[in-house]
């Protein structure tokens, strides 16, 4: 039986625990964590940046779609 596969956490102490099957790879940096590190937050990510700048621009983006523009009424 292979041994099961550990924490990447990179920093010290380095964490021992199992790695969590379906929720435990990173979808931005793709190494594979524990149900203490999963989040990108919690393991010091190197592409978290460049993820939220991503969500900030996505939902910059719905929301001017969804903007209301109040016609201008023409004086005379």
């Amino acid at each position: 039986m292979p041994a099961k596969k550990r924490c990447q956490l990179q920093s010290e102490p380095r964490c021992n625990q199992a790695v969590l099957r379906i929720v435990g790879q990173c979808p931005h940096c793709r190494l594979e964590f524990c149900g203490t590190h999963r989040m990108p937050e919690h393991h010091e990510c190197q592409n978290l940046e460049s993820c939220r700048q991503q969500a900030f621009e996505k939902n910059k983006a719905k929301l001017e779609s969804e903007r209301t523009v109040a016609p201008k009424m023409a004086t005379a």
